[in-house]
């Protein structure tokens, strides 16, 4: 369904106070009354004792992260579960959610509706409060969703920590977003959730990007990542068309899986063995020192992998 369109009721249409009434009928349970959800200028929130409080945002926008062949309840889906990818990368637990709506007179209130009905699903699945927001205007042919996502962590695990001679592993497949993955994926929480309380683990960020790039966040000053390109965990869909899978595993994005580095003395096999989940846990290379620093090198020919850099928001050339 087209976001846009003139055949049925739109924005232009209803006015800001119809919208309102519509979006919190929708959201129905998963907004609580104030003080913790719509109603008050501010949401109260008391995350649990003792614990880190996390704070994110991520939008879905019209063109860049969805188009018109996408159903609306999975855009609504896919922006909490990016949100929520964020926390996972942290070891956190979410909280309540903070939805904010830029959108022209031309959206239509069908599909308006049937985006507010999946991500009130997603909050159901994942017990998300939805606490508030808000909605603004802009020109026709636009569509905004903005999610701002809180919680709290008793041992966030950042980016910043791998070691010489720490091994890195992601979760999951990579290279599934083009065919898909990019709405169709659950977020990692149960699996961040026990790697930030293993001491192992010295810094953790999910894929958003994709590898090539975000691998880079990862990596300590003066140091370099040595990859077995062989070993990538390519997602069976990727590999059954034939194309370039290795290129699509390391710059697609969207995979929304975790990617992290264990301390130099951990006998990596009994790691593996300790994982308690389904999902896919993969070593894929290293960390070492060298020059120059910050480039991945393929650990079978040591050459330096040429297969870009990821996704680069606002490059416009290479």
């Amino acid at each position: 369904m087209h976001p846009f369109g003139q055949e049925s009721p739109n924005t232009g249409m209803a006015g800001e106070e119809e919208i309102l009434r519509l979006i919190q009928k929708h959201l129905d349970d998963t907004s609580p009354p104030p003080p913790q959800g719509i109603g008050d200028d501010c949401a109260t929130w008391m995350p649990p004792a003792g614990e880190t409080v996390l704070l994110t945002t991520d939008p879905v926008i019209f063109g860049r992260h969805f188009d018109a062949s996408h159903e609306p309840e999975h855009v609504g889906a896919k922006l909490l579960k990016r949100n929520l990818s964020d926390i996972a990368a942290m070891g956190g637990h979410p909280g309540p959610a903070i939805l904010a709506l830029a959108m022209g007179p031309d959206v239509q209130l069908e599909w308006l509706t049937r985006f507010i009905d999946g991500l009130a699903t997603t909050c159901t699945t994942y017990n998300i409060p939805l606490a508030g927001g808000d909605i603004a205007s802009s020109e026709p042919g636009i569509f905004i969703a903005t999610l701002s996502q809180t919680g709290s962590a008793p041992n966030p695990v950042s980016r910043v920590g791998a070691l010489d001679g720490s091994s890195i592993l992601v979760t999951g497949a990579l290279g599934g977003s083009l065919m898909g993955h990019h709405l169709h994926f659950e977020p990692r929480l149960p699996e961040g959730q026990w790697l930030a309380i293993q001491e192992e683990v010295l810094s953790m960020t999910d894929i958003s990007d994709g590898l090539a790039k975000d691998l880079h966040g990862l990596l300590p000053a003066g140091m370099q990542a040595i990859l077995d390109i062989e070993n990538l965990p390519v997602d069976e869909a990727v590999q059954a068309t034939g194309a370039n899978a290795i290129a699509q595993a390391l710059c697609d994005g969207e995979d929304y899986e975790l990617l992290f580095s264990l301390d130099p003395q951990t006998d990596l096999n009994a790691f593996l063995e300790a994982w308690p989940f389904d999902t896919n846990l993969c070593p894929i290379g290293s960390v070492f020192r060298g020059e120059p620093a910050g480039i991945l090198v393929d650990k079978n020919t040591g050459t330096r992998i040429q297969y870009g850099n990821g996704y680069e928001h606002f490059k416009t050339t290479d």
